[in-house]
């Protein structure tokens, strides 16, 4: 009988309505609480105080990464690729790598900014490639595709409300981004990363009961772990994807990508796979280790830490809360798509096509239909209110990095007189400019093949010589400024222009709805797998590195001292043995153990 209300009740209820209305009531008495505590100072406003607990780095370093792209996007791929994107979660261990590599490094520089301490790594100049770039790929990748995914939460959960403005209607879509938007840009500007961290804490444990809570619920109307396994078969159970996917022929040449009926869909190029593995074992790392490692929207976090023990705790917490999206969203995604094959839930069919496949545009809001049309009142609001901070808690975090970026690596060198009151108000208006920006964004969000696709893809041509320039960096003390920003720069342009080929064939441009002639040069560089051209940007990147520093002067070995493996110092080595004990140590085999078993069970 619950089962049968569920499924028929298509909208949210009162209750529902009474949960999430509570649930932002005590979102915002942490904000006024959190804005209360809060200095006008830009260590407090940007950092918070350096004075963030270990547990709530490690919430809010997961609640800020798990937001808009994997509570929507995350669950529209496991219904459309199984359990093929589980990859990047299970990149878990990135963050031990932050904890025990990174964080010292870190803790010594005392930097507001990722591109500051590549300043003091390397130049002037390498801090600003690195600003700009970072600033640009906030807004075209993370900041687009959280506002995105609000609009497609809002969409498929209140289909029916619209505003008419003399003629021009302006459906859920639009109405549910701009909401998602306001609402957390107003908070992060007033409170900074203190109201945001804390907020993150919260949303944590919400997210994680109420998203549990329908991995269970969709179990059991199901029927179970076996007959999930039984409805989406070994393939969607595997992590490990062939180099040439089903239905295409050929070998080095140009093939042709063919339906089950054997019509030709699309021409494709030998080299664009389905998240091959070879793709996934090479690359994914890149994209891993300079997102957890490298990135200020996650590390911004850490930094926030008073010490090296709370910042490694912090990030070790983290890499166990990053375990739960497989389950969270990845495995509800699949269930999603069971649910559609089985025909048990009303209101899911439009998700397969007559012959029981995924289709990848309604597959894209699995999770918001899974809320809709399968729980029963009460618990859907609980669900909804989580997935709805998510989103908020991910925007927030990359608005606060943004303006940190900005006002710190940017404002403050034109200005360096400028007072504390006069950095924090940059910084907010900086988070309302880079907001109006993103909503320009949205078009090109719209027309790609998956929201979740869109942003690996986006950041698989921009990671990977922010990660050649920190990794090696801090691994070979020879390395300098020449040849980081020679390195960043060949890297930037490689991925800019592999962008610009790629966006006019996802916008499905007049002229470019097919894409480009086949054989051509273009044609070639839009097919090759986004992650293989990744690994090729990387290896361009390296070489540039390497080469111009052994071509130009060796760096000043003291100014760089502390920053780098070599040039540690005993003192410095010495405090941060002492800052970790056994507890970091079993906690972090825990990680480990916990990844290992997972890539031993989803073998198909």
């Amino acid at each position: 009988m619950m089962i049968a209300q569920a499924t028929a009740s298509a909208s949210l209820a009162g209750l529902d309505w009474l949960v999430i209305a509570a649930y932002f009531g005590l979102l915002l008495g942490v904000a006024w609480w959190v804005i209360r505590k809060g200095k006008e100072t830009a260590d407090d406003y940007f950092l918070a105080g350096r004075n963030l607990s270990w547990w709530v780095v490690g919430a809010s370093i997961f609640a800020s990464n798990v937001g808009s792209e994997h509570v929507v996007g995350l669950a529209g791929s496991g219904a459309a690729d199984g359990v093929a994107m589980a990859h990047y979660e299970l990149h878990a261990w990135c963050l031990l790598v932050l904890g025990w590599v990174f964080v010292p490094f870190y803790s010594r520089a005392m930097v507001f900014t990722m591109p500051e301490f590549l300043e003091r790594r390397f130049s002037p100049a390498s801090r600003y490639v690195l600003s700009v770039v970072s600033i640009v790929s906030f807004i075209v990748s993370k900041i687009a595709v959280g506002v995105f995914a609000g609009g497609v939460v809002f969409a498929t959960l209140l289909p029916e409300v619209r505003l008419d403005l003399g003629g021009v209607v302006i459906d859920s879509f639009w109405i549910g981004s701009i909401l998602v938007i306001v609402l957390t840009g107003l908070y992060t500007a007033l409170g900074g990363m203190r109201a945001v961290a804390y907020n993150d804490a919260v949303q944590t444990v919400i997210l994680i009961l109420g998203s549990g809570a329908l991995t269970l619920y969709g179990l059991y109307v199901l029927g179970g772990w076996g007959e999930l396994r039984r409805l989406c078969g070994s393939d969607m159970f595997n992590l490990w994807r062939p180099l040439i996917p089903a239905g295409v022929e050929g070998t080095w040449a140009p093939v042709l990508e063919k339906n089950a009926a054997g019509e030709v869909v699309r021409q494709a190029w030998y080299f664009n796979g389905d998240y091959p593995w070879l793709g996934m074992l090479f690359c994914a790392p890149i994209i891993g280790l300079w997102y957890w490692c490298t990135d200020q929207y996650i590390v911004q976090r850490a930094l926030g830490a008073p010490d090296e023990r709370t910042a490694r705790r912090g990030s070790i917490f983290a890499g166990f809360l990053k375990l739960f999206p497989v389950y969270l969203f990845i495995i509800p995604g699949m269930i999603g798509y069971a649910l559609a094959k089985s025909g048990k839930v009303p209101g899911l069919e439009g998700m397969v096509d007559a012959a029981g496949r995924p289709v990848p545009h309604e597959a894209q809001a699995v999770f918001p239909m899974l809320v809709k049309h399968l729980l029963p009142t009460g618990l859907r609001g609980l669900v909804v209110a989580g997935l709805l901070s998510a989103l908020m808690s991910s925007l927030a975090g990359v608005f606060n990095a943004c303006s940190t970026l900005f006002t710190v690596d940017l404002y403050q060198k034109w200005r360096p007189e400028a007072t504390q009151a006069r950095i924090v108000r940059v910084g907010r208006l900086a988070t309302a400019a880079v907001v109006l920006v993103a909503l320009a964004w949205l078009p090109v969000i719209q027309g790609a093949h998956g929201l979740y696709d869109y942003l690996q893809a986006v950041q698989g041509y921009l990671a990977p010589p922010v990660f050649v320039v920190f990794f090696m960096g801090v691994a070979f003390k020879r390395l300098n400024g020449p040849g980081c920003f020679w390195a960043m720069a060949v890297g930037f342009a490689l991925g800019a222009f592999r962008m610009a080929v790629d966006t006019p064939v996802t916008l499905g441009m007049k002229g470019y709805e097919h894409g480009y002639a086949p054989g051509t040069f273009l044609w070639i560089v839009n097919n090759i797998y986004f992650q293989y051209f990744s690994v090729l940007i990387a290896i361009v990147s390296a070489a540039v590195l390497v080469v111009v520093s052994r071509l130009t002067a060796a760096p000043d070995y003291r100014r760089i001292q502390g920053l780098t493996f070599a040039t540690a110092t005993a003192e410095d080595r010495a405090r941060t043995r002492g800052s970790w004990d056994r507890i970091d140590v079993v906690a972090s085999a825990v990680v480990l153990a916990c990844i290992l078993f997972a890539y031993v069970y989803f073998r198909g």
